[in-house]
């Protein structure tokens, strides 16, 4: 009799200790690049095959590669504004689309790389309309311009090829810059909010609020995606988080860098509660802490320090573009970490070339393996 009890809870135990491995294996098929759902989609519809392409473009503009990830990003976006989730969809389908005809390189589209920008220029068009939600017209300039990002994007991976730099939304910054020069805030059309400089806004009068501060932080992630609502936010944040949670660490710590280096400046109040402090500092400090470098405290301290660069420098881009009535976009992150990939010195010894860029803690794997590969050889060969 003891011994059957004793059987049984052996039993119950080894079920529990094998239910509970195969839910982390479930997990760690969730997270990372996914690349064993590349080769199961091989035989599968093009309808199938389009949509996987699509949502890694969609988080491509958070710097992942996750279609799952891409798929909590877009509910997030129909959660914050159904108008917005339609622009954002349509305008990745349309510059993947675009690629697959162009005949673009199989592994860029599959990777999403032509669709992220795409998506950003159908977020903001939507977001800077003066138009309101549901107006149909949008989706023709929506179309056009997420389809010549990829035309651009197309043109510029030659020239930055050259130095091993990657593109990323160089393209989506000059198509929204060009139709918004283009358009103006009166066009009949497609008429759009004139952007006003935050040096011209009239000096904060109430005293700040810290818990809008606070919450101005995780907002600064979901700004990424033009997005300014909290629990959007917080979700866009999670899919970060399922891909790699270095990359969600450093996503929030150089959104608080921003709002920082907002606070600094004195910035309006409602760029530091809204998030728009902190957005281009989330980027910069998620580019290098661990994307584009290998995760170490040099490249810990290094991307703490993009994050400050990239949020000064929006800053200064928004005081300057604003004058002629434009927004500053994601410019300095963008030209900040294309600076930083640049540099020489020992942190370029941490730099990963642009073809093996994949998840952080992939990268930090790579690394240690190839560390302790050179390791062995140089001991082989010692006499």
């Amino acid at each position: 009799m003891w011994m059957e009890s004793k059987r049984e809870v052996e039993e119950a135990s080894r079920s529990r200790a094998s239910f509970s491995r195969r839910l982390l294996n479930s997990l760690l098929l969730c997270n990372g690049d996914m690349e064993h759902l590349d080769e199961y989609m091989q035989d599968k519809l093009f309808v199938l095959q389009l949509a996987v392409w699509g949502l890694r473009g969609v988080t491509r503009v958070i710097l992942a590669n996750n279609p799952l990830s891409g798929a909590l990003i877009l509910a997030a976006l129909f959660w914050a504004s159904p108008w917005q989730g339609l622009l954002g969809t349509l305008g990745v389908l349309a510059s993947t689309l675009t690629a697959v005809i162009m005949g673009q390189d199989s592994a860029e589209v599959t990777g999403g790389l032509h669709g992220f920008n795409g998506m950003l220029v159908s977020l903001l068009m939507g977001v800077f309309s003066s138009a309101g939600d549901w107006y149909w017209w949008l989706l023709l300039p929506v179309c056009l311009g997420s389809a010549t990002c990829v035309f651009l994007f197309s043109g510029l991976s030659s020239l930055f090829d050259r130095w091993n730099l990657p593109v990323t939304v160089f393209p989506f910054n000059i198509i929204i810059i060009l139709y918004l020069l283009c358009t103006g805030p009166n066009n009949p059309y497609f008429p759009h909010h004139r952007v006003t400089p935050p040096g011209a806004l009239e000096p904060n009068a109430t005293e700040l609020l810290a818990v809008q501060v606070i919450r101005g932080i995780p907002l600064g992630v979901g700004q990424i995606f033009a997005c300014g609502a909290l629990g959007p936010s917080l979700l866009i944040l999670g899919a970060v988080l399922l891909y790699s949670p270095l990359l969600a660490v450093h996503a929030l710590l150089g959104s608080a860098v921003g709002t920082l280096a907002g606070l600094s400046m004195a910035v309006h109040h409602h760029f530091l509660y809204s998030g728009l402090s902190g957005f281009n500092g989330a980027l910069g400090c998620m580019a290098v802490g661990g994307l584009f470098f290998t995760f170490s405290w040099r490249t810990h301290l290094f991307a703490i320090a993009s994050a400050f660069l990239s949020a000064y420098a929006d800053i200064a881009l928004s005081n300057m573009l604003g004058t002629m009535g434009l927004p500053a976009c994601s410019w300095a992150a963008t030209l900040t970490a294309t600076l930083m990939l640049l540099l020489t010195g020992s942190l370029a010894a941490y730099r990963i070339p642009i073809g093996q860029v994949r998840a952080p803690e992939c990268n930090l794997l790579s690394h240690s393996q190839w560390k302790a590969g050179n390791t062995l050889e140089r001991e082989s060969t010692d006499v």
